[in-house]
């Protein structure tokens, strides 16, 4: 699966990405695909406006998987854009907003 981000993202991406990867003891930058990826979890961290592109990111991983928004806005646009789906959403401190409905 071929990486779709941004060249330069964001400081608050990298930021929030950071955070993320730590509190899930993970690595970031990943090789390719969601920002952050665990044997459990994958979390694609977007700013306002890139939502639909991070929810195509998690398509294909069967994980629990989640929109961690880099602000407020960003978080109440993956709300919006996740109902009825089974991707979760995360504050950009990884404190989990909707909880993912996946199974492993």
């Amino acid at each position: 699966m071929a990486s779709r981000r941004k060249k330069n993202p964001s400081p608050s991406h990298e930021r929030t990405a950071k955070k993320i990867a730590r509190k899930f003891r993970a690595d970031y930058p990943p090789k390719s695909g969601a920002d952050i990826v665990t044997n459990d979890v994958a979390v694609e961290v977007e700013t306002p406006g890139g939502v639909k592109q991070g929810i195509q990111q998690l398509r294909g991983h069967r994980k629990r998987s989640y929109i961690a928004g880099t602000n407020q806005q960003a978080v109440e646009e993956a709300l919006e854009k996740t109902k009825g789906t089974t991707i979760g959403v995360m504050d950009n401190q990884g404190k989990i907003i909707k909880r993912s409905t996946r199974k492993k």
